[in-house]
């Protein structure tokens, strides 16, 4: 119980990774949330992610394979071949991109985020240029990071508040910059780089999940999530970006149809993140229980 309370002051709400590994993250609004996922290595995760704090112990140790390093290791990767993939994309790319983005931001500009609008449309190639890679999930890794890298830098210079032209414009910059890039970022971020990254991020992995000092790791779709010794600024990061995700996605559907019947809005004050409903309710359950 005494690692039950330090989660559950930690967070204020849910006994999130306490309870058995699979309960989902279910975090309320903070005014210190990150504006990107720097308190999270950078890692490239989609908006509809199942991330998870599993609690230190055998199940959280067996998840620290190298399989679920590729993520975190292109975040890293990416960053120092960014030096040598750096070739601007052609105006073509941008100017085919910006009617849809447009389109996109005009049905609800407070909602819109230019990086998710960015990597959702960069990442789309991914699949399909490393479809015959040797290594499928090390390339696909490093053809996200290469999106993400560029969406995320193109887009930090425009001001929530710019107009949809404006956000437009550095969304598919940021796109376009990303995809003509992506090549240059999978041939950088070779196997024996991968290799050596895995061993660092398992050893770490390891201490996360065995030392008392710990709560336990993160995971997002099976994946490591490298929060350093910010825990909970990383878990923080992962609502605010999931949140974000979420009243794009939500503001963009409204353009086209209407709400599944018996469909329950997002809530302003909390983000459930994949099944965090579950969770809450099973953490409620042992409260009442214990």
């Amino acid at each position: 119980m005494g690692d039950h309370h330090r989660v559950s002051s930690f967070v204020r709400f849910v006994a999130m990774a306490m309870v058995p590994a699979g309960i989902l993250l279910a975090l309320p609004k903070s005014a210190h949330a990150a504006a990107g996922l720097e308190a999270c290595g950078n890692i490239d995760i989609s908006g509809n992610a199942k991330c998870e704090l599993v609690a230190r112990g055998p199940q959280c140790q067996a998840k620290c394979t190298p399989v679920s390093f590729e993520a975190a290791c292109a975040a890293k990767l990416e960053g120092g071949c960014r030096g040598r993939c750096n070739v601007e994309a052609d105006v073509s790319c941008k100017a085919s991109c910006q009617g849809g983005c447009e389109g996109d931001c005009n049905v609800d500009p407070g909602k819109f985020d230019c990086a998710a609008e960015c990597r959702g449309t960069c990442q789309g190639d991914c699949s399909g240029k490393c479809s015959g890679s040797n290594n499928r999930g090390e390339c696909e890794a490093s053809c996200k990071a290469s999106c993400s890298g560029s969406c995320d830098a193109k887009c930090q210079v425009t001001a929530p508040s710019a107009t949809c032209q404006a956000r437009c414009q550095a969304s598919c910059n940021g796109s376009c910059h990303g995809k003509v890039n992506a090549d240059c970022q999978i041939q950088c971020q070779t196997p024996q780089l991968y290799a050596s990254c895995k061993a660092d991020l398992q050893g770490g992995c390891n201490v996360k999940c065995t030392d008392d000092k710990f709560e336990g790791a993160i995971f997002c779709d099976g994946q490591f999530v490298d929060a350093g010794n910010n825990l909970r600024d990383c878990l923080e990061a992962i609502k605010n970006f999931q949140f974000k995700f979420q009243a794009q996605a939500q503001g963009s559907a409204s353009a086209s149809c209407a709400a599944a019947p018996g469909g329950a809005p997002v809530s302003g004050g909390l983000l459930v993140m994949g099944l965090g409903a579950v969770g809450i309710g099973m953490a409620r359950r042992r409260r009442r229980s214990s």
